[in-house]
């Protein structure tokens, strides 16, 4: 059964965020030592004290708020990975991404954010990304539309930008996870569009595109915390996305990659430009 979150909700849930980026987050960046930060699955693949703290205050605060919910975190789920089985069947969960692009955060690069969703009956109901620097918020809930607070006390639709040809388009296609035959076809095929950028950090990539400041963006990882915001963002914003093949993206999905356009069509000739073999 599908619970029903609403804009408010997903505000409180702004808020909780921001305050925990404002203890835990800020305070460390560019001031974390060796000891703060260990490798999990590889080099590139970093966690840091920040995270781990920011993880377990958004727990608590988001269990203080809907004490029956499931909360899913990303290094949570690196100890317990049996905790991601619950997302397809809990009447109310929430994923964390405590801090996205971890790599830029430990080099004291600006580029950087925290990311939650709700999901509920196996569906994705809300959204919000923070970016701490700045302090402005994208978020969305299901049918209720997408939307930018900018800290200040202003708020304004999100909208993704209109379709033009696949050449025209600008966007980031993650090629570096992809399997190697399709890597192979996307970085060949890469200089087709109009420009391409990658800052390491989804949450930054997906406020350019759920703000029309870019039109596409390819990914091969799908892992909930990543995406599944953003996904729901964008939808609301007026996108379309789908996995490589076609078939809609799902919360239990962890293959099958993630292209983003801003509508179908344009979805379609991107896909034939940039995962076509010439």
């Amino acid at each position: 059964m599908t619970q029903r979150i609403t804009l408010a909700d997903m505000h409180k849930v702004v808020a909780m965020m921001r305050e925990a980026a404002l203890r835990h987050v800020m305070p460390s960046f560019r001031c974390l030592d060796r000891a703060d930060i260990r490798s999990k699955s590889g080099p590139m693949d970093i966690v840091t004290v920040a995270d781990e703290a920011t993880e377990r205050d958004l727990t608590a605060a988001l269990q203080a708020a809907w004490p029956q919910a499931l909360v899913v975190g990303e290094e949570a789920v690196a100890a317990s990975p049996d905790l991601l089985d619950g997302l397809a069947t809990a009447d109310l969960a929430f994923v964390i991404d405590p801090i996205d692009g971890t790599a830029n955060y430990a080099a004291g690069v600006p580029l950087f954010g925290v990311m939650v969703s709700a999901v509920s009956g196996g569906e994705v109901v809300g959204g919000v990304i923070v970016d701490p620097i700045c302090n402005v918020a994208a978020l969305a809930a299901r049918g209720q539309g997408a939307w930018l607070d900018d800290g200040k006390g202003g708020e304004r639709r999100l909208q993704v930008a209109p379709a033009v040809p696949a050449h025209e388009m600008a966007g980031n296609a993650s090629w570096r996870y992809l399997p190697a035959p399709v890597r192979d076809v996307v970085t060949h095929n890469l200089p087709k569009v109009a420009g391409s950028w990658d800052f390491r950090c989804a949450a930054h990539e997906y406020l350019m595109l759920v703000d029309g400041r870019c039109h596409f963006l390819l990914f091969n990882r799908t892992l909930p915390w990543d995406h599944l915001a953003g996904w729901l963002i964008h939808q609301e914003a007026g996108g379309y996305s789908a996995h490589f093949d076609g078939s809609p993206y799902r919360v239990t999905d962890r293959s099958g990659g993630l292209l983003y356009a801003p509508d179908r069509a344009s979805w379609q000739a991107l896909h034939d430009l940039l995962l076509t073999a010439a």
